[in-house]
């Protein structure tokens, strides 16, 4: 399905509630595991042992976890808790009913003082399976890993050239951030009714349309 070598399969399911038992977490989020999720299978395991790869100075391994859903939808948080508890990077691969997939990676790095940071949520369309090609070329674990985020991310992961991804995640970060703050000025523009305080709100939208100017250059 994902052209992933067959040394690499690993096909152990996983209980669902082995992500939430021994945390508290919210009955929302339980309720999100219950209800939207049929099953979790960790599919494969991506390592320079299975994969014949270098070894990476960031990227140790990569864990497919497959999972089956109840209709299209998942909460993002199901993913972040699975994603915070495990030592490792994490390709999901969300299918639902009727056989569509989504392909989905939320990029984190390595904290200073032990464990992950996630940073940014990439995730596809859902796509047929037999379209789906992950980039394998890769000399090492790292660049497996910086292909498969930019191949899941596509456009929504803002590049200059010669940028690493650590850089562009960055850049995405600021743009994603500086347009969150132009559409609340926007919306406080719109409902203003005070002239002076209409040109001022103007005044800091264009700046701020500056600045994104300034980093998609």
């Amino acid at each position: 399905m994902l052209n992933l070598p067959a040394s690499a399969a690993f096909e152990r399911r996983i209980p669902k509630q082995k992500f939430y038992a021994n945390l508290t977490v919210t009955p929302e989020l339980r309720r999100c595991f219950t209800e939207q999720i049929e099953s979790i299978t960790w599919a494969d395991k991506l390592a320079p042992q299975t994969m014949n790869l270098a070894a990476g100075q960031r990227v140790q391994e990569i864990e497919v976890f497959r999972i089956r859903l109840a209709g299209d939808t998942l909460d993002g948080k199901v993913t972040e808790l699975m994603d915070k508890q495990i030592p490792y990077h994490i390709l999901f691969v969300l299918t639902r009913p009727d056989g569509m997939l989504r392909l989905l990676m939320n990029y984190k790095e390595a904290a200073p003082g032990g464990g992950f940071t996630l940073r940014q949520r990439c995730a596809t369309g859902w796509l047929a399976p037999d379209t789906v090609c992950l980039p394998l070329l890769a000399a090492d674990m790292d660049a497996l890993y910086e292909g498969f985020v930019r191949y899941i991310a596509g456009d929504s992961l803002q590049s200059a050239a010669g940028e690493d991804l650590a850089q562009s995640v960055q850049r995405t970060e600021m743009l994603n951030q500086l347009q969150r703050q132009i559409d609340r000025l926007t919306a406080k523009m719109k409902r203003e009714k005070q002239l002076p305080r209409q040109l001022e709100l103007r005044r800091q939208i264009k700046k701020l349309q500056q600045e994104i100017e300034q980093w998609t250059k």
